[in-house]
């Protein structure tokens, strides 16, 4: 098994605090109401939504996959820092076992937020992926996360 990380950053004008609580800790709710064609919704499996829960997100019909479980593996409010791990779904390929996520916002220069994120990669046997190889994702993950800065940006007083 191989571990291969790679590292994105976003930019953005609104505040690490706001942000965090519409793109981290409700994302459940959010994404499917401002992107249903991306997110159809997110159920819990089991856990109280803290870490240790499992949830499956259900992709929209405009998707190539059908789902994912992911397991929150740690949440600090204070430091706004989000780890997670996908465990199952058809995002996983034959050759990847998990993914695990560690996401991070600190505060821009210019009142604004940088999303810091490192995705490890955990593949079977001695598979190696390489960065083009995860484009795509990142391309839907910066696109999902422009359109909650666009919903918060049009509704200022959500999430104060």
């Amino acid at each position: 098994m191989g571990v291969f990380t790679y590292e994105t950053e976003f930019t953005s004008v609104i505040p690490p605090e706001k942000l965090f609580k519409a793109f981290i800790l409700d994302a459940d709710n959010l994404i499917p109401k401002i992107a249903p064609t991306a997110v159809k919704d997110t159920e819990i499996l089991e856990g109280d939504g803290g870490v240790g829960t499992i949830k499956k997100v259900t992709f929209g019909e405009g998707s190539q996959y059908g789902y994912v479980k992911h397991r929150i593996d740690g949440i600090d409010k204070d430091n706004l820092t989000y780890s997670y791990t996908l465990i199952e779904g058809d995002v996983l390929s034959d050759v990847i076992e998990k993914i695990a996520y560690d996401i991070k916002l600190v505060a821009s220069p210019n009142g604004g937020s940088i999303v810091k994120t490192t995705s490890h990669y955990h593949t079977k046997g001695d598979v190696e992926i390489k960065e083009e190889q995860v484009k795509a994702g990142k391309e839907k993950a910066a696109g999902l996360f422009k359109l909650v800065e666009g919903y918060l940006l049009a509704n200022p007083d959500a999430y104060n």
